[in-house]
C-alpha cells in the first residue's frame, strides 16, 4: 500500500491559478528531486521545447576520436621510474649531479643521482621501454603514444594542477573537460556531458575547480559522481507515493515551468535553469543503470580487478568510465592521489613506496580498461589519456652527498601518454637529456598537449573561444601547438 505524505498538503487547483513563485511549488514536492522526476518526458511541446538545444555544433575538421577518457595521476609521477629509460642514470648513480646543471626545484635537498627503482624492458612490437612499475599497461605499449617531453610552469602542486587542467594556474578558468563540452556539446540526453570520478580517499588539491566550467556556463562544468557506494545520493523519495500522485504533480509542474517562461520571452538563464531541472529528473532512470556494475560479468570485473582488495576502488572507476562512455557521456575524468594530506605519488621520501601503493591501485584496471574498449570496438573512436602535473628528479630528495630513497619535484621534464582515437600507438615523442631531467628535444607544453587533444576531436585550439572580459579566451591561451607526430 502506498504512503502519501501528510505534512503541508497543498491544494493544486489553487496553487495552479495563483502566483505562487516555484520556489514555494518546489517546495511543497516531497523528496527533493524525486518530486520533478520525469518532468522533461511531459514537457514534449511548448516553451520548454523550443528553448531545448539538440543539435550538436559542428566540428572545424575531422575528428580521429568522438570522446575522452582523462586519468590523472595527482602528486607527480617519477619519469625515471616508469616511462623514460635513462641508461646515464642507471651508470652515473650514487653520482652528484654534475656542475654545469642547476637544478630549479620545489625542494632545497639536492642528493645524489638514483637509478630507476624498478627495471626497464622493452615492450611489444614497438620495443617501447616501459618499467615494472606498470606491468599491466606495459601489454599495451602497442597503443601508446608516449610524451617523454613533457614540461611546465610551476613546481608547486596546486598551481601546477591547474595548469594541467585549465592552461593557466588561476581560479575562474574552464577546465579541459568545459572547453571540449563547449566546443561540442553533450551526445547524452540523460547523463552528463562531463562527469568526474574522484578517489574515494579524498578530494585533489583544488577541489571542485579543477572541473568547473570557470567563465563558460554552467552547463559545461563536471558532474562529480561517487567512486563507491551509490553514484548519486538521494534519487530516490524518502517516502514512497503514488504513480498518480506523482503524475498529476508532474503535468502541474510542467504547466508552470512552460507558463513562467512564456510569460518573460527569451530567458537564457531561467531556460538552462529549467534544462538543468530535466536533465536531474533524467538521471534519476539513468544513473542507476549506468552506475549497476553488478549487471557486468565476472569476467569483465575480474579484468578491471574489481575481485581484488587493492584494485577494486579504481576498477570500479575505470569500469564505470566505459559504461558511461558508451552512453554517450563526451568526457569522463578519473582521478588517481587525494589531497596532499592522503596518499598520492608525491614521493619526497620513499619513491619505492609511495609509487608502488598507488601503481598497484591503478595498473591492472587501466590495462583493463584499455583491452575492453578494444575488445568492444570503442577505442578506436574513444581517447585515453593519462598524465601528472610535473614529474620527478633524477637525484634523492635528503642532504647533499647523500643517497636517499625520495625525488623532488620536477616540471622541466615528465611524461604523458595517450591512446585510442586518432593516435600512434607504439611510440614516443621528444626526449629528456641523459639523466632525464630536462625536455631537450621537441619539448611539449601543456598548451601543446592541450592543442593535440582538441585536435583530435575535430576542434581547432585558435578557433575554440570564448568571449569575457575584452577578450575572445580560449583554453591555450595564445599558446599552443599541434603534436602532428603522434596522430595516426
Amino acid at each position: 500500500m502506498s504512503i502519501e505524505p501528510t505534512a503541508r498538503k497543498p491544494n493544486w487547483q489553487a496553487m495552479a491559478s495563483s502566483t505562487v513563485s516555484r520556489r514555494d511549488f518546489l517546495g511543497n514536492l516531497a523528496g527533493g528531486l524525486s518530486g520533478i522526476a520525469l518532468v522533461d518526458l511531459l514537457a514534449t511541446d511548448g516553451a520548454l521545447k523550443a528553448a531545448a538545444t539538440s543539435d550538436l555544433p559542428p566540428r572545424h575538421h575531422r575528428p580521429g576520436t568522438q570522446r575522452v577518457i582523462q586519468i590523472f595521476l595527482q602528486g607527480g609521477l617519477s619519469q625515471v621510474d616508469s616511462f623514460d629509460y635513462k641508461p646515464d642514470l642507471i651508470r652515473h648513480h650514487g653520482q652528484e649531479l654534475p656542475a654545469s646543471e642547476k637544478p630549479d626545484v620545489f625542494g632545497s635537498k639536492i642528493g645524489l643521482l638514483h637509478a630507476p627503482h624498478w627495471t626497464f624492458r622493452q615492450r611489444g612490437e614497438s620495443g617501447l621501454w616501459i618499467s615494472d612499475l606498470f606491468p599491466h599497461i606495459a601489454g599495451h605499449a602497442d597503443q601508446l603514444a608516449l610524451i617523454r617531453s613533457m614540461y611546465e610552469a610551476s613546481g608547486n602542486h596546486t598551481p601546477a594542477t591547474f595548469i594541467a587542467h585549465c592552461g593557466l594556474n588561476e581560479l575562474g578558468f574552464p577546465t579541459l573537460g568545459a572547453w571540449v563540452l563547449h566546443g561540442l556539446g553533450s551526445v547524452s540526453r540523460d547523463l552528463p556531458g562531463f562527469v568526474v570520478l574522484g578517489d574515494p580517499r579524498g578530494m585533489p588539491a583544488g577541489g571542485a575547480n579543477l572541473w568547473g566550467s570557470g567563465f563558460l556556463p554552467a552547463k559545461h562544468q563536471g558532474v562529480l559522481l561517487q567512486s563507491e557506494g551509490p553514484a548519486v545520493t538521494d534519487l530516490k523519495s524518502f517516502q514512497p507515493i503514488s504513480n498518480a500522485t506523482r503524475q498529476s504533480r508532474l503535468a502541474l509542474l510542467e504547466k508552470i515551468n512552460r507558463d513562467h517562461l512564456a510569460a518573460r520571452q527569451v530567458n537564457d538563464e531561467l531556460a538552462a535553469r529549467m534544462r538543468s531541472y530535466q536533465l536531474a529528473a533524467r538521471m534519476q532512470l539513468a544513473v542507476p543503470e549506468a552506475t549497476s556494475l553488478e549487471r557486468e560479468t565476472s569476467q569483465t570485473q575480474k579484468l578491471y580487478g574489481i575481485d581484488q582488495d587493492t584494485t577494486r576502488d579504481f576498477g570500479r572507476m575505470c569500469l564505470l568510465a566505459r559504461r558511461l562512455v558508451e552512453r554517450g557521456v563526451r568526457f569522463v575524468q578519473l582521478w588517481s592521489g587525494a589531497t596532499l594530506a592522503q596518499p598520492t605519488w608525491d614521493s619526497h621520501e620513499d619513491v619505492v613506496n609511495d609509487h608502488a601503493r598507488e601503481a598497484a591501485r591503478i595498473d591492472l584496471p587501466v590495462a583493463g580498461l584499455l583491452s575492453d574498449l578494444q575488445q568492444r570496438g570503442l577505442l578506436d573512436d574513444t581517447l585515453v589519456i593519462c598524465t601528472t602535473e610535473f614529474g620527478r628528479t633524477p637525484f634523492a630528495q635528503t642532504e647533499k652527498g647523500k643517497l636517499g630513497k625520495g625525488r623532488d619535484h620536477n616540471q622541466d621534464g615528465f611524461t604523458s601518454w595517450l591512446a585510442g582515437g586518432g593516435v600512434r600507438g607504439g611510440m614516443s615523442y621528444g626526449a629528456t637529456d641523459p639523466l632525464g631531467f630536462r625536455a631537450i628535444e621537441n619539448p611539449v607544453s601543456v598548451h601543446d598537449f592541450h592543442a593535440t587533444i582538441l585536435h583530435l576531436l575535430g576542434l581547432d585550439h585558435e578557433r575554440l573561444t570564448f568571449y569575457h572580459n575584452g577578450l575572445n579566451r580560449r583554453l591555450t591561451n595564445f599558446h599552443g601547438r599541434i603534436i602532428g607526430d603522434i596522430l595516426a
